[in-house]
Parts: structure tokens; C-alpha cells; sequence
């Protein structure tokens, strides 16, 4: 019989070789397997592929769904982001972390990226997303094609699986991405309502000046919120934007709420991170709306959470929510009886009673879930006592 390790009942030898072979792997640092390796998967996310029946182009859709969606009935906004390839891991996580403090609601987001076998992104890059043909680029000028396929297709498919709203879509993209963005506001309007848009390449043949052109001479209403960004270590790309920025506020257009900013100490592709979240808070940020003074006050009040107590209370006709160690957010009113408040997620929904008094709220996260609260009272001197 040969000899055996009475430890573990394995052949000497054997075990002796796994023990040099496990010396190497930790002197080394080298894996093992990479095969036996647990992959990295983005929690909630589904893959769907679509080809185009317009260019016959394979697209590949990384679909992130939000905490909750499975057990939810809700319609969710939604986020279309070009160069998914690159940026669909950050923007999810970015987006994520935004919902989480409140600064935008749970959504989904679709990243569009090419498929086929081995896709060479550079090159479909500068097919899909330039709006006019450049003869240094000979594949470029297909954003008429790509554009009617997200209008046709890619946006009916999302919205036929999915709840997605029809209603509110942001379309985010960086570089070609953004210009193109920038060309689908004028030249389809209606089919995103936000977008987030850096260091969008406003040179390229003329740049979008001409369709902003265009749309100005047939409507003086242009009903999004838009954001763009630059670095700024960008050099030229820094006064095109300020350029256009001047023609947009020049053009007085109704109902456009527009935001441009410099990030500091970053180039063409390191301002993504902070531009893309700057530019999440600045589309979904509150819009003002006023509420009767009349209705604030009856909200006033001491809360009852299980454990803890909190105090809304008024100040210059807006109200706050106070939570025991002093903070106050600002509730955001999206109605007269509904609020949100922002680097806290919470939605309130103020309910009353038969008698029509004000009995409490219910609380609503960011996975969906939630509770009642009850009013108990009146605040007293010092919040959260």
C-alpha cells in the first residue's frame, strides 16, 4: 500500500504536490483557473440582441432593471446610453447611487452597443453616430439610418418588453455620442425629453448648427432639459460649447431648461464620471411649484416612524423634513399632497383621514417598498425631541 496522509487520507505524493503547487499559486499570485473564477454580473441586468431592418446592423441591449422592478406594477423612466461597450457598468452604478440619495428616480437604463462578430467600435462609432457623411471617415453620415432605428425599433421593443414609460426617456452619450444627441433633439423632436450629453463634438462638418438652424426657423418651443459638459483640460471644445450655448440662450426657446458645465481637471473621456452625474441631478431636478400656505400647514407635524420621531415643519412657505439629529431636507412637492426629497431617497404621499384631517404619510423607496407614518403631533421646540 503506498504511503497516505493521515490527515486528510490522500496519497503522500498528492498531497505533496498540492502543497508545492499551492505554495507557487500564493508566491506567484497567479490564479489557479481563470475558468473556475466567478464571473462579475451587473445585478438586474438582461442582454437582448436586435437586428436592424432598415441597415441590417446587429445591435446588442444591456437592459438594467431598478430595485424592485420584478415586484413592482410601476412604469419606470428610462435612460438610453450610447457606447455601452464602455460606459454601461458606470452609468448603472452611477445611477444607482443618484436613486439612492433621491436625486432621480428609479429607472432603467438601456445601454446600445454594436454586436456581429468581433464589432469594431471605432469604426461603427463613426458610422451610427455622425449625422453627416465625412470623407475622412468613409463609413460615417449613417445617423439618419441609426436615429429612425431607435425611433422605429430599438425604442418600441424596450418599451413592448418592459414597463418603460413612453413619456419620459433620456437619451445620455459622450463625444459622437453627444453629438449625435444633440442632432436627434432637432431632428426628432419628441423621442427624448432629457438629455445628458458630454463632450459632444460640436465641430464635426459644420457641426449641428445647421439643424439647430433648421428647427429654430419652424418652432420657438423646445420642450427638454438638457445638460452638457466639457473638461477642462478640452481646449477647443470648451468655446464651441460656450458658442453654442450662446445661440440656444439667444434663441429664448419656450419650455428648454438648459445647463452647461466645466469639469474641473479632467479631458475628453475622465469628465464622464462627475459629468454624468452632474448632469442625472441637473434633468431630474425639481421643478418649482408652488403650493397654498394654506395646504403646507396642515402638514406640519410630529412623525412617528417605528423607533424614531421626525418633525416636518414650514419655512418660508416651503416644507422640511427634520430627522432627530437636526438635518432637514427639503420636501419637493410633484403635487399638493405628493413630495420628494433629495440626498435622502424618500417619496412622501400625505394622507387624510374621514374627517379630511391629515393623518400621516406613506413613504416610498427606491426598491419600492415602504410604510405608513403616523402624525402624533405638533413639533416641539427642538426637532426630534
Amino acid at each position: 500500500m503506498k504511503p497516505t496522509c493521515k490527515r486528510c487520507g490522500i496519497n503522500r505524493i498528492l498531497f505533496l504536490a498540492c502543497l508545492l503547487t499551492n505554495l507557487v499559486h500564493a508566491q506567484t499570485g497567479e490564479p489557479r483557473s481563470a475558468a473556475s473564477l466567478p464571473k462579475m454580473e451587473i445585478p438586474r441586468t438582461e442582454v437582448q440582441r436586435l437586428t436592424s431592418s432598415i441597415d441590417g446592423q446587429q445591435y446588442v441591449l444591456y437592459v438594467y432593471l431598478p430595485e424592485g422592478y420584478s415586484t413592482s406594477t410601476k412604469t419606470y423612466p428610462v435612460l438610453y446610453l450610447a457606447d455601452a461597450q464602455w460606459d454601461f457598468p458606470m452609468v448603472t452604478g452611477l445611477v444607482e447611487s443618484q436613486a439612492d440619495d433621491g436625486f432621480v428616480p428609479p429607472m432603467i437604463v438601456v445601454g446600445i452597443t454594436w454586436g456581429g462578430n468581433n464589432p469594431d467600435y471605432g469604426y461603427l462609432r463613426f458610422k451610427d453616430l455622425t449625422p453627416i457623411h465625412s470623407d475622412r471617415f468613409p463609413q460615417s453620415g449613417n445617423g439618419p439610418k441609426f436615429l429612425a432605428f431607435l425611433k422605429r425599433e430599438l425604442i418600441p421593443s424596450i418599451e413592448s418588453k418592459y414597463r418603460a414609460s413612453r413619456n419620459d426617456r433620456t437619451f445620455m452619450g459622450n463625444s459622437l455620442g453627444g453629438t449625435f444627441g444633440l442632432y436627434a433633439m432637432f431632428v426628432e423632436p419628441g423621442l427624448f425629453n432629457r438629455f445628458i450629453l458630454s463632450s459632444p463634438n460640436l465641430g464635426y462638418i459644420g457641426g449641428v448648427a445647421g439643424f439647430e438652424k433648421e428647427y429654430a426657423a419652424k418652432s420657438s418651443r423646445l420642450p427638454v432639459r438638457l445638460f452638457i459638459d466639457v473638461g477642462e483640460l478640452e481646449g477647443a471644445h470648451i468655446p464651441q460649447v460656450e458658442e453654442f450655448a450662446k445661440t440656444l440662450n439667444a434663441r429664448n426657446y419656450k419650455d428648454l431648461i438648459f445647463e452647461t458645465q466645466v469639469i474641473p481637471g479632467t479631458g475628453h473621456s475622465s469628465n464622464k464620471p462627475e459629468g454624468f452625474t452632474k448632469g442625472l441631478q441637473a434633468v431630474f431636478a425639481p421643478q418649482p411649484m408652488v403650493i397654498d400656505a394654506v395646504v403646507l400647514e396642515q402638514y406640519v407635524g410630529k412623525y412617528q416612524f417605528p423607533g424614531w420621531r421626525c418633525d416636518i415643519v414650514k419655512e418660508q412657505n416651503r416644507l422640511y423634513f427634520v430627522i432627530p439629529e437636526g438635518t432637514k431636507y427639503l420636501l419637493n412637492p410633484t403635487s399638493e399632497k405628493d413630495f420628494y426629497t433629495r440626498g435622502m431617497a424618500m417619496v412622501i404621499h400625505f394622507k387624510r383621514n374621514e374627517a379630511g384631517k391629515v393623518s400621516g404619510f406613506d413613504t416610498e423607496r427606491p426598491d419600492g417598498k415602504g410604510s405608513f407614518v403616523e402624525k402624533i403631533g405638533v413639533p416641539s421646540a427642538k426637532a426630534g425631541d
